[in-house]
C-alpha cells in the first residue's frame, strides 16, 4: 500500500515529525512538502497523512489551501490521519490556556477536513510538542512520533489481514 505524508514546516519541526512517522510506515511511503503536493497523488494513496504546525488554532495557510483544493469525495478509498506541532497548553498562562482551549489545535480540524473529502479516519489526530514557536521539539517527541507511526502501521496491517 502506498502512503503519502503531506506536511508543511516553517522551522523544520513538523518535517522532523513527518520523517519520524514515515520511518515506521511499511511499504511505499512518500514524503511531500505541501507546496509540491498534487491532489492526484493523494487520490492514488491507500493512506494519506497530513501534518502542519498550528497557527492560531489552525493549520498553516499552505496546508489549508491544499485541503481546500481536494475535491469532495476524492479520498473515498483512502485511509487518513492528521498531526500537528504545537506548544503545550500546560506550560502557558491561565489566559493563554483558556484561549488555546477555545481555538483548539490544527490536527483535529485537518482530520475533519480530510473526512469531509471522503477519507476514512484511521485514528485520532495527534499533536507533537515544540518548546517554543520556533522549536525545538520537546525531548522525546521524535520517539513519540515514531511510536505513532508504528501504531499506524500496525492498524494498517490489521486491516489488511481482516480483508
Amino acid at each position: 500500500m502506498k502512503t503519502v505524508i503531506v506536511y508543511d514546516s516553517m522551522f523544520g519541526n513538523t518535517q522532523k515529525v513527518a520523517e519520524a512517522v514515515a520511518s515506521k510506515i511499511g511499504g511505499e511511503c512518500v514524503l511531500c512538502h505541501v507546496k509540491e503536493a498534487k491532489p492526484q497523488e493523494v487520490q492514488a494513496a491507500g493512506l494519506l497523512i497530513v501534518g502542519s504546525p498550528t497557527h492560531g488554532g489552525r493549520a498553516s495557510i499552505p496546508t489549508q489551501t491544499f485541503l481546500k483544493q481536494l475535491s469532495k469525495g476524492i479520498l473515498a478509498n483512502v485511509q487518513v490521519a492528521a498531526f500537528d506541532t504545537r506548544i503545550a497548553a500546560a506550560d502557558q498562562s491561565w489566559w493563554l490556556k483558556l484561549v488555546m482551549k477555545l481555538i483548539d489545535f490544527a490536527a483535529p480540524k485537518m482530520a475533519k477536513g480530510l473526512a469531509g473529502k471522503g477519507g476514512r479516519l484511521l485514528l485520532e489526530p495527534e499533536g507533537f510538542i515544540v518548546n517554543d514557536k520556533e522549536g525545538p521539539l520537546r525531548e522525546g517527541e521524535l520517539e513519540r512520533a515514531q511510536s505513532w507511526g508504528e501504531k499506524i502501521n500496525n492498524l494498517l496491517l490489521q486491516k489488511q489481514e481482516g480483508n
